[in-house]
């Protein structure tokens, strides 16, 4: 198996900075792992991205540096074993809202003791049947992350209690959920996202855990590093790729290009509409 990247750089103290693919190119996570990121966000929670598909892109990642940090959606405690036999590295758990619930990620994400992930060995984790079983499992789970996602008031009125759970690495903010469902839609700099990190910062910290969130700039990386934050997340495949097509309209149309751009016209449409309501 691949010890975890970004679970050693984490030990030396050191920040690890996670980046997000949504395309499910091969080719894409061999560049980004290539390239030397610490770990790729895998989201499964809202995308179709099959199990096969996912393990294909985990074979592509193997040939660089990058962790595969896989999200499954709540609850997908059997398909999270699928994702740690496939080669992920670590497990992003979304909407994680308690101790008991971060008990049973880790009942289901470690083997005997910690645990009771199932074993089987025939596939990229082990790898393919061909290491010894017991350092293999004893490796595994050593290495293998847990990131417990808090995304909502209650999720982080229990970061302490969560924090607590042995087997938790990481606490991580997932502000667009956190406020939604607080009633402050992308309002990040919002008080109660401030307090927010503060709360489970200071959970982290008293736990002996790391914690972390996603950032849209290095100034505001830099605010969450000096917060003690040791897990970024940053940037996205399709966000770069829209930039970019954007970038080229603006290049191109004063040289008298015109762009029928559906997206701009359903989002000016779609404001209008709730203005007039």
């Amino acid at each position: 198996m691949r010890f975890s990247r970004v679970k050693a750089k984490l030990r030396k103290g050191e920040a690890a900075l996670i980046t997000c693919c949504h395309f499910i190119d091969p080719s894409l996570y061999e560049l980004v792992s290539l390239l030397g990121f610490d770990g790729i966000w895998l989201d499964l929670e809202h995308h179709a991205t099959s199990d096969e598909t996912a393990a294909t892109l985990m074979r592509a990642a193997r040939v660089g540096a990058s962790d595969v940090i896989a999200r499954p959606a709540k609850g997908e405690f059997m398909r999270m074993g699928r994702l740690l036999e496939a080669g992920a590295q670590g497990i992003m758990y979304p909407r994680c809202e308690s101790a008991e619930e971060a008990e049973e990620l880790v009942r289901w994400a470690k083997f005997a003791p910690q645990g009771e992930r199932g074993v089987d060995g025939a596939n990229g984790d082990n790898p393919y049947c061909s290491m010894p079983m017991p350092p293999y499992l004893r490796a595994a789970n050593e290495h293998t992350l847990l990131i417990a996602q808090l995304e909502s008031p209650r999720a982080v009125d229990a970061a302490e209690d969560i924090a607590r759970v042995p087997g938790i690495d990481i606490l991580m903010i997932g502000p667009g959920d956190l406020s939604v469902i607080a009633g402050i839609p992308y309002q990040f700099d919002h008080p109660l996202i401030a307090e927010a990190q503060r709360h489970v910062a200071e959970a982290a910290r008293k736990a002996g855990k790391w914690w972390g969130t996603v950032s849209g700039t290095p100034q505001h990386t830099q605010q969450l590093l000096d917060q003690g934050a040791k897990f970024i997340c940053h940037g996205a495949d399709l966000i770069l790729v829209k930039q970019g097509m954007e970038q080229i309209q603006r290049n191109y149309a004063p040289l008298g290009f015109t762009f029928e751009n559906r997206l701009a016209a359903q989002a000016a449409e779609l404001e209008h509409g709730m203005k007039q309501g």
